[in-house]
Formats: structure tokens, C-alpha cells, sequence
């Protein structure tokens, strides 16, 4: 129960106390996305870091290719670590199933898109088909080095203690009250990505020149400063969001606050196709093709990127405005 001082100041956010850690559905889904979201955002900030050294030549793509895939093979422990932490956080006891798909389903996704389009380039003879043993090597990679990284910190993630919640879950849960539009989960959904998107937007035509009309791009430390940018963005606006449906008795924040800021990714693709029709002058099928499947992995990377962000925010804010609320 809550002090009888208190119970006059109950209001908004401070109602739902008793169902805000309630685990979500699909908890175990959740935990593999921001296990490998954690994954991408430590490698690209040690990738851009690099670059901005001058360690990563602009005129050598490949290396910037390469310096990122070996980033994230070598970091397999903090995606591990991060899913098992949340996993059992969540009350989940499926361990060695969240253990495997922490391993497998993202990387496999963007494997599997990888694959595809190049079985499109050795069907066209193209000399930009990557050769079958290098896609061998990045095999072996992934599964000798990634995978059993992600074991490891799966199972220190496991081995400590659950976190315990700042409040106490309550065992019959609240009914949501009946919320306006605003308040709503896909109005927010859409209103978060916007801003996040407006920090980025025009970088992207420089690095989508880059990529597609061989341009080389320079402004690595322009493009830190850009990545830092994004961050801030994605945490504030998804803390606002979240505080907006708190205070409207809407607990269900876990899977939004990653949907609000992942959505940043839907901007991105619906960009490239803008940049496509307009910038680009691409006219047969196959070239039509490789450039959709490379965009459709980069926002999946782009969208565990900056759901992560908005999650591990959320998760940061609402733990803090809870730990100051008094409960017996």
C-alpha cells in the first residue's frame, strides 16, 4: 500500500506503480532484439571512432566493411549478456532458446538477405558477387567466433542475480483506461520516428551517394557527431512518449518504447525509395533488386539500432521515477 500522505499526490504515472514492470508479451522476441541491437550500436560506434582516427581509408570501402564485421563478431558477449539479463528479468526459463536465437535470428536475417542477393550477382556474372569462399569465411566466422561469444555472455548474464524492479508487481493487473487518439500506441509509434529522422535526413544523401553514385565520403567526424545526435534524439523523444502514456495509466511501455524509436528505420526505407525514383537512374530488374535488398538490411540494422536506443532509455527513466515513489 501506498503511505496515506501520498495517496492525496496519486496521480497519472504514479497509479500504474504496481503493473509498470509487469514482463511483456513475447518477452524472450524482445530481449534477442536488444541483445543485438546492443550489439550494433557498440560496433558502429567503435567503427565510426576508428574512422574518425584516420585508421579506415574513405577510398577503401572494404576496409570499413571489414573493420565493422569483425567489431561485431568480437562483440557476441554484450548482445549475449544483455538478452539473458532481460530474459530473466522477464521471469523467462526458456534460457538455452533465448541463448540460440540471440545467436542466430538477427545475424541469420541479414545473412540470409546477403546470401540472396548474391546468388542474384553469380546468376548475372557479376564481377561484384562476393566469392563462395569468402561467404565460407564469414560463416566460420559466425559461428566459431560470434556464436560461442554470445554463449559466453549469455551465461554470465544468467548466472547473476534478477534486477530487482524499483516497485513491487502487483498479482491482478490493471485495467488500461480507454485512451485517446494521441495516447494511443501507433500514433505515438509514428510520431517518435520523425524527429530521430530529421537529425539524420541529410547525412543520409550523402551516404547513400556514397554507396550508390561512387562517391566518397569524408565527414566521419561530422558523422560521429551526427551518431551521438541520433542517440540523444531517439532516448529523449521515446521518454517523452513513454512519460505521456504513463501519465495517461497506459503501463504497457516495453515493447513500444522500442517500436517508437525503431520506427526512425521506416523513414529511412520510404527515403530510399524517394532517392531511387528520384536520384537514381536505375532501369533493369536485377539492379532494381540488389539495391532494395541492400536498403531492406540496412533498415533492419538501423531499426534494432535505434530501438535499442529508445528501449534501454525507457528502460533507464522509468526505473528512476519509480525508485523515488514510497511503497510499504
Amino acid at each position: 500500500m501506498v503511505d496515506a500522505d501520498d495517496a492525496q499526490e496519486e496521480f497519472g504515472w504514479k497509479l500504474v506503480h504496481g503493473d509498470v514492470f509487469r514482463p511483456p508479451q513475447r518477452g524472450m522476441l524482445l530481449s534477442v532484439l536488444i541483445g543485438n541491437g546492443t550489439q550494433i550500436a557498440i560496433m558502429s560506434l567503435i567503427t565510426l571512432i576508428f574512422a574518425c582516427l584516420g585508421f579506415l581509408s574513405p577510398a577503401s570501402r572494404g576496409a570499413l566493411m571489414t573493420c565493422a564485421i569483425v567489431c561485431y563478431v568480437l562483440l557476441g558477449t554484450p548482445a549475449g549478456y544483455t538478452s539473458a539479463r532481460l530474459y530473466k528479468m522477464f521471469g523467462g526459463e526458456k534460457w538455452k532458446k533465448n541463448v540460440v536465437m540471440t545467436a542466430v535470428a538477427c545475424p541469420g536475417v541479414i545473412f540470409g538477405i546477403f546470401f540472396i542477393l548474391n546468388i542474384v550477382l553469380w546468376a548475372n556474372g557479376s564481377s561484384a558477387a562476393i566469392p563462395f569462399t569468402t561467404f565460407i569465411a564469414l560463416l566460420a566466422l559466425w559461428f566459431c567466433v560470434s556464436t560461442p561469444l554470445v554463449f559466453i555472455g549469455a551465461y554470465l548474464g544468467f548466472k547473476r542475480p534478477v534486477s530487482e524492479n524499483p516497485v513491487r508487481t502487483n498479482q491482478i493487473p490493471r485495467q488500461v483506461p480507454e485512451q485517446t487518439l494521441y495516447t494511443k500506441p501507433l500514433p505515438g509509434i509514428l510520431m517518435g520516428g520523425i524527429l530521430p529522422f530529421g537529425c539524420i535526413f541529410i547525412q543520409l544523401f550523402f551516404i547513400l551517394n556514397s554507396i550508390w553514385a561512387h562517391q566518397y565520403y569524408y565527414f566521419f567526424g561530422f558523422l560521429l557527431v551526427v551518431y551521438v545526435i541520433l542517440i540523444i534524439t531517439c532516448s529523449e523523444t521515446t521518454i517523452l512518449l513513454c512519460y505521456f502514456h504513463l501519465c495517461a495509466e497506459d503501463y504497457n511501455w516495453w515493447w513500444r518504447s522500442f517500436l517508437t524509436s525503431g520506427f526512425t528505420a521506416v523513414y529511412f526505407f520510404l527515403y530510399c525509395v524517394y532517392y531511387f525514383a528520384t536520384k537514381l537512374e536505375i532501369s533493369d530488374g536485377t539492379s532494381t533488386f540488389l539495391y532494395f535488398g541492400y536498403t531492406l538490411m540496412l533498415t533492419f540494422i538501423l531499426f534494432l539500432f535505434t530501438g535499442t536506443i529508445g528501449f534501454l532509455a525507457c528502460f533507464w527513466f522509468v526505473r528512476i521515477i519509480y525508485s523515488v515513489i514510497k511503497v510499504d
